[in-house]
Order: structure tokens, then C-alpha cells, then sequence
């Protein structure tokens, strides 16, 4: 029988619509809605300067998620290298040009618009990996010679992220591309010495680190070290999480919010600002969200009979996760303070975008899951 009989009928664009998770749409949708309650709060019951502008960026962003959906992953398949060479070309210009804010120069001022690249290159990195292993054999991929691309892909713009610095979007980027590079193949023994080797670097990446970095790791080995300065912000979040008990203070009531004793309550502490008005009831409710959004990025993943697809499923998800993780772990002080926002709750366009696109990337793995793509490199 031909190849041209055995190809699965080409997906028409009602049976596309149908094949859009809108369950995971309305999903993404209550978790960016849980953002916009509470960036209305954290400006103190005012829809201006955050929760207005949250809830337009969301809807763009969910347009272009859609959009982004119901293209065929041969063309992503395509693009994975142009993208990635873009958002490598425009975290050099961040370290050139880039606009300094917060100690950080992490933002292009491109017009009206503000854009932080490290965003666009966490997506960039899934995509040209998703391609590379979809190009090889499943033997191919557990050799160590094959695995040397996908680490100098991942460590360049983990370098050049370091650079500016943002050591919490360096860490997502490292640790998404180790996921993924686990899940395309690659043998176990790799990443034990790859851990061994990062333990003996670390007196030299010590050195290599600012001096606020260096006090945020010590203050999370000490919090009580130095609770004015560098210990402030997670003292007060844990004081700010605490406070709100099992059900909360209730909308609008939270103290360390609006008496601003809570520092970036609308970007890496907004999880903070949440919990203290709606308590570990509402906390829960939030995470379970988050946690529908995994399991249905596992679930696509599994369905999808294409390689490219799965690895972007797979990536994708480890993505929501890290950010998830990351943040949630940071505010309560189970991490160091690195700076990652939660995904569609905080304040943050170019953050918001990502997210958003990388899901649109997720959804069309399900749309497009039975996809015939060619095997290249």
C-alpha cells in the first residue's frame, strides 16, 4: 500500500475548532481572571495601573494563542531556528542597549513597547531542541556526541542571560532544556556528570555572582541574617502568607499589600498578595488550576503521534511548571529570591505573551496531533 494511503486525511478547519482544548482555554482564562482580582487589589481596589491593562493583554495574547494553535507544526518546524536566532540576536542588543531597571538590564524599549528577550528565548530554546531530536534516530539521541548541540543551544542564551544578570529566567531556561533533553533520550549517566561537574564549578560560579545574588542565597540559608535588607522581602511575604490563615483576610483586606510593607507585590510576590486575602483555600484553588494545565500538557503529549509535537508538549509543560514552582517556592522562602513571575497572575506583557504563545504551541500539538513532518535537522 503507498505512503499516500496510509497518510491520515488532512484536518478540516470545523474538525481544527473542534480539536482546540477549550477546556484548557477556560482553564488558562480563570488563571489570568485570578490575576486581574488580584492586581486589582494590590493597586488598592483600582482597576489602573495593573488590572486593566492585565486583562487587555490577555485577551490580545489569548487571540494570538488561538491563532498561534490552528497553524500546522511543519511551519513551527521551519521556524524553530529563525526564532531562536532572533531571540538570541535580541539578548545581545539587552546587553547593549538593553534599559537598566531594578539593578537588571533585562528590557528593549522597542516604541511604545517594553520587551524583555529572555521571555521569547525560553520558547526559542523548546522549539529548535523539539526540532533537533525530531531530526534523530532514538539511538542517535542517547550518544554523547549528538547531545553536544542541544547543550551548547541551551548554555548560550543561558549566558548571555546571566549577563545582564537574571539568574531566575537563566535557571528556567537551563533546567527546561535538561527536562527536555531527559525526555528526548538522552542517557541518565549524562546528567549525573553534568551535576557533578556544576558541583565542583560552583566556588567559581560564587564568584561570578553579584553581590545581591550572593545575599539572597545567604539570607535563604539565614533569613534572620538580615531582615532589613536583603532578608526583607521574603520576611514579609511569609508574614504576608501567614497572616491569611486557611480562608484568608478577604478581598480587598490584606496589610502587607496595601500598606506596601510587601515589595513587587504585583510581579514575583503577587502569589503573596493572593494568599493573604484568600488564605490556603484559595492557594489551593489556584495551584489546581495550574495543576489542570499539566496534566492536560502530559495528556496532549501522549496523544500526539509525531516526535516534534511531543517534545513541544513536553517542553511546553515543564515550562508551566518551572514558573509555577519557581515562584510559589521563592515566596515562601523554600527558594532563593531569582525574580520569575506566575504565569498569567502577574504584572508583565512580554511574560504574559510567552505563556500564552507557548500555549497556543500546545493546543495546536492536539489539533495537528496526527501530522505527518518530514525528519530534519
Amino acid at each position: 500500500m503507498s505512503l499516500a494511503l496510509d497518510a491520515p486525511a488532512p484536518v478540516g478547519f470545523a474538525e481544527k475548532i473542534w480539536r482546540i482544548n477549550w477546556g484548557l482555554v477556560l482553564v488558562l482564562s480563570a488563571i489570568a481572571g485570578v490575576g486581574v482580582l488580584a492586581l486589582y487589589s494590590a493597586a488598592g481596589g483600582r482597576f489602573e495601573p495593573w488590572a486593566a491593562r492585565h486583562a487587555v493583554r490577555y485577551g490580545a495574547a489569548l487571540g494570538l494563542m488561538l491563532v498561534v494553535a490552528l497553524i500546522h507544526p511543519k511551519v513551527w518546524l521551519a521556524l524553530a531556528w529563525p526564532i531562536y536566532i532572533v531571540s538570541m540576536l535580541l539578548l545581545v542588543a539587552v546587553d547593549v542597549v538593553g534599559k537598566i531597571g531594578m539593578g537588571a538590564q533585562r528590557w528593549l524599549v522597542i516604541g511604545p513597547m517594553q520587551v524583555q528577550p529572555s521571555e521569547i528565548a525560553k520558547v526559542a530554546v523548546i522549539l529548535v531542541l523539539a526540532r533537533y531530536y525530531h531530526g534523530l534516530r532514538k539511538e542517535e539521541a542517547s550518544k554523547f556526541l549528538y547531545t553536544l548541540p542541544p547543550l551548547a543551544i541551551i548554555l548560550a542564551p543561558v549566558a548571555l542571560v546571566m549577563v545582564q544578570p537574571d539568574l531566575g529566567t537563566a535557571l528556567m531556561v537551563l533546567m527546561g532544556g535538561a527536562a527536555l533533553l531527559f525526555v528526548a533520550g538522552v542517557r541518565l549517566w549524562m546528567f549525573l556528570a553534568a551535576a557533578v561537574g556544576a558541583v565542583a564549578c560552583l566556588p567559581i560560579g560564587w564568584s561570578l555572582m553579584h553581590e545581591y545574588q550572593r545575599k539572597r542565597v545567604l539570607t535563604f540559608l539565614d533569613p534572620d541574617r538580615d531582615p532589613l535588607g536583603a532578608g526583607y522581602h521574603i520576611t514579609q511575604s511569609k508574614i504576608a502568607i501567614g497572616s491569611g490563615g486557611l480562608f484568608g483576610k478577604g478581598f480587598l483586606k490584606g496589610t502587607q499589600s496595601s500598606l506596601n510593607f510587601l515589595p513587587e507585590k504585583q510581579t514575583d510576590f503577587i502569589f503573596t498578595t493572593f494568599v493573604e486575602e484568600w488564605g490556603m483555600a484559595g492557594a489551593m484553588v489556584l495551584l489546581a488550576l495550574f495543576a489542570l494545565v499539566l496534566v492536560w500538557g502530559f495528556s496532549i503529549s501522549l496523544r500526539c503521534q509525531h516526535h516534534f509535537g511531543r517534545l513541544v508538549a513536553l517542553g511546553v509543560t515543564a515550562m508551566m511548571f518551572l514558573y509555577v514552582f519557581i515562584n510559589t517556592a521563592m515566596v515562601m522562602g523554600l527558594l532563593p529570591v531569582v525574580g520569575v513571575p506566575l504565569p498569567l497572575v502577574s504584572n508583565g506583557g512580554t511574560a504574559m505573551v510567552s505563556v500564552m504563545f507557548a500555549c497556543g504551541l500546545l493546543i495546536g500539538v492536539n489539533v495537528y496531533r496526527d501530522a505527518q513532518l518530514p525528519r530534519t535537522r
